[in-house]
């Protein structure tokens, strides 16, 4: 799925519950009170949520970037309604290739948009060289089992919805990952994460032979995924996000 494509379902993005709600959220707000960061980046930040989150804590500036121009014009539009407009700006671009100086920013957070990237470590690497020393990083996202099948599982299903899904990651992944592109040990929490079924194909508008493909393979599902992802009979399902809070090393 392409960037424009992706764009076309930001108003959906913008009321969703799993999106636009969380306690995770509420834990930035409380972050930034305790940092007070001059310059924050909300890296994908698909229709702003953390950008919001950002500026109601108190950044000084906050920096929505995503390669869905669709999506920023919801962000902007949204935060002058929200007086953010001076606050929040936006910028256009792949995650992978950040179009920013070295040292820019007190403050970087990535919520549900790491799944999607091409290149992880090009990003977190690309993360490290714009945060300013001692900076912090905090991804959100929704992250893989360690246990193979599970793991398998969850990557299936999350591609039948949505073609433009690249990996949810291990946290084992995570943390080689961030340490590979200069941060420290991350700190992890993690939660599970309920999924009404005909939300989440809503909202990225899945099409109907993904949906009967969808449908086929959660009949199919062995019983350890099915008890592990708490599979509903209307297909509901619970999934693990995770809070990864790392600076640079």
């Amino acid at each position: 799925m392409s960037a424009s494509q992706f764009g076309s379902q930001a108003s959906n993005y913008l009321t969703s519950a799993v999106h636009s709600t969380g306690a995770d959220l509420e834990r930035l707000k409380v972050l930034v009170g305790q940092l007070r960061p001059g310059r924050a980046l909300d890296l994908g930040c698909g229709a702003g949520h953390v950008s919001f989150a950002l500026a109601q804590g108190g950044a000084n500036q906050v920096t929505a970037y995503d390669p869905s121009r669709e999506m920023l014009a919801v962000v902007a539009q949204t935060a002058a309604t929200r007086n953010f407009g001076q606050t929040i700006d936006t910028c256009v671009g792949a995650a992978e290739a950040l179009p920013f100086e070295a040292n820019t920013f007190d403050l970087v957070v990535t919520r549900y948009s790491a799944h999607h990237w091409a290149n992880v470590v090009g990003a977190l690497t690309e993360c490290a060289r714009v945060i300013v020393p001692g900076g912090r990083l905090v991804v959100i996202d929704v992250i893989s089992p360690e246990t193979p099948l599970l793991d398998t599982t969850l990557q299936v299903i999350e591609f039948l919805r949505d073609g433009s899904h690249v990996r949810n990651y291990r946290v084992s992944e995570w943390r080689a990952m961030q340490t590979a592109a200069g941060f420290d040990e991350p700190t992890v929490a993690d939660w599970k994460l309920s999924m009404d079924f005909n939300s989440w194909i809503g909202r990225i508008g899945t099409p109907p032979d993904r949906v009967a493909a969808l449908e086929a393979v959660f009949c199919e599902l062995s019983n350890e995924a099915r008890e592990y992802f708490q599979i509903s009979p209307q297909k509901s399902f619970v999934i693990d996000s995770a809070w990864m809070e790392t600076t640079v090393n």
